[in-house]
């Protein structure tokens, strides 16, 4: 029974958590057991696989072992999601009911609490790399080699928004890892976890990639702008901040979280890419912190609707719904309805990839952007911002509008998809920031075919086959509608209120396709 306990308080979502010993009743009997049944098998490695064995031995001594302490309130947990680290009065209350460890809830709060992940060895002078949540708020720092010396650590710097940091310990000679390219891993290819899973040092798991480029789902910080390496080696806490090895035995990521339903290991975790963490090692030598680019545009998705609508040949790229005022984006003259399709040559495949792309770039540096406008591809050159927390590249969230309706007597009756047009009132124009031209949409028919539009939306422009138009009026918008090919889809720049006081607004594309 305290077998299943364990699995389910102890495997969660981000991975260094506090640990502690235990042991089984029966453990001495079964340990003796399997050590009878391996002297008499012939150690043997299975053909066609990697040669692990020899991968350990190369790359274990490389992989440290880190504890940290700290006071009571100090640690704080990731998110309030599902793969967020649990609060540690919980593992202590856990600890002093089942196994007589740890003080509980009831004990005087001046106690240091432990905890602990794993990290790994860059320079021989004692560069360490492990995840920024490992030793965050962390009062004291130690790290454990395999051969069995201990050196307290100094952080030298820790950045949330990628879950990378750097310590230091003062030691020479030690054993580096290689570093890898994880852009040349393949879905499918074997890699190799090692770190100190649950408290058990230098212990080695293997599996292959699952996915490449996958975004956080939870409240952790790292949001769009990590793109994950998903595999299925065995990671538990203990793990976080452990090197991910090629069968080449590269570090090619860093083991940061996994997703789980049961609170147990369920095949799917995610590292951090090496190469993003690296040059994220190199801003925090030098000066302790990492600066961002940062564009200053809203993005959304293109889906196949909208790339028929823009004229593109495939799904691909950001779509800009909005640009903010004196942002860099607006400097360089991005507009609404612009595709980003590159940036700095890097192909936007999808809209999550910009984010990534623009943050990795330096502020104050200039950076290519082409982009999709009226059919055809057009090049920019942008000055980069400096990303600031409070501020996202992010799509725009759509909400259901509560705007009392004008007057029917008001409205313009669109037949091709069923809407009732009308003119904005003041309040509105003031509100969306529109000084003048769109359409409200008052309301729509019992039989009106349009999916994505709803009742309150102010339609400010149109797109079709690649050409952007903006809206003057609700009957220019309906002679739009009533003009456009059969079974041609529209894509109709939406300002949408963003609460049910009208007071903000969100912008967004929304692709209607016409009936037949």
């Amino acid at each position: 029974m305290k077998k299943s306990v364990i699995a389910s308080l102890l495997a969660v979502g981000a991975l260094g958590v506090t640990v502690a010993a235990f042991t089984s009743p029966h453990g001495a009997a079964v340990a003796q057991s399997q050590i009878v049944a391996q002297s008499t098998a012939v150690a043997q490695a299975p053909q066609g696989l990697p040669d692990f064995v020899s991968l350990y031995e190369r790359n274990s001594p490389s992989v440290v072992s880190i504890s940290v302490s700290s006071t009571p309130g100090r640690n704080r947990a990731r998110g309030n999601d599902d793969n967020a680290t649990p609060d540690r009065d919980d593992m202590e209350e856990f600890f002093r009911r089942y196994f007589g460890q740890g003080q509980g809830r009831g004990a005087p709060r001046n106690f240091r609490r432990q905890g602990g992940g794993s990290g790994f060895i860059i320079s021989s002078d004692g560069m360490i790399v492990t995840n920024s949540h490992v030793v965050e708020d962390a009062d004291e720092v130690l790290v454990k080699l395999t051969d069995k010396r201990e050196f307290k650590a100094k952080v030298l710097g820790s950045d949330k928004r990628s879950d990378v940091a750097v310590i230091k310990i003062d030691a020479t000679g030690l054993p580096a890892v290689k570093v890898g390219n994880p852009t040349n891993l393949k879905i499918g290819e074997w890699v190799a976890a090692i770190g100190q899973p649950l408290g058990f040092e230098s212990t080695l798991t293997t599996g292959v990639v699952s996915a490449k480029g996958r975004a956080s789902r939870g409240n952790d910080a790292t949001g769009d702008l990590v793109p994950f390496i998903q595999h299925d080696a065995a990671v538990n806490p203990g793990n976080s901040g452990g090197p991910l090895f090629n069968t080449r035995g590269e570090v090619v990521a860093i083991n940061s979280m996994i997703a789980t339903v049961s609170g147990g290991f369920q095949g799917i975790s995610f590292a951090i890419p090496i190469d993003l963490a690296m040059d994220v090692v190199g801003q925090l030598r030098a000066g302790g912190s990492v600066k961002r680019g940062m564009l200053g545009v809203n993005i959304g998705p293109v889906t196949r609707d909208l790339a028929d609508a823009f004229g593109l040949s495939k799904p691909q790229g950001a779509l800009v719904a909005g640009v903010t005022k004196g942002s860099a984006a607006e400097k360089a003259g991005m507009k609404e309805g612009d595709v980003v399709l590159k940036f700095n040559d890097r192909a936007v495949e999808d809209s999550r990839d910009l984010p990534r792309f623009v943050t990795s770039a330096r502020p104050g540096t200039p950076s290519r952007v082409q982009v999709w406008r009226d059919g055809k591809t057009v090049e920019l050159s942008v000055t980069l911002d400096e990303y600031k927390d409070a501020t996202q590249v992010a799509s725009v969230q759509s909400s259901t509008p509560g705007k009392k309706e004008p007057a029917k007597s008001d409205a313009t009756s669109e037949g091709r998809l069923g809407l009732m047009l009308r003119p904005l009132t003041e309040k509105e124009r003031e509100a969306a920031k529109l000084a003048n031209g769109g359409a409200v949409v008052a309301d729509l028919s019992d039989k009106s075919t349009a999916e994505a539009l709803a009742k309150g939306d102010i339609i400010v422009g149109v797109t079709r086959k690649g050409k952007s138009t903006a809206v003057t009026g609700p009957a220019q918008l309906a002679e739009l509608i009533k003009g456009a090919e059969k079974g041609s889809t529209l894509a109709f720049r939406v300002k949408r209120p963003a609460d049910r006081t009208g007071s903000e607004y969100s912008e967004f594309f929304a692709p209607e396709k016409l009936p037949e």
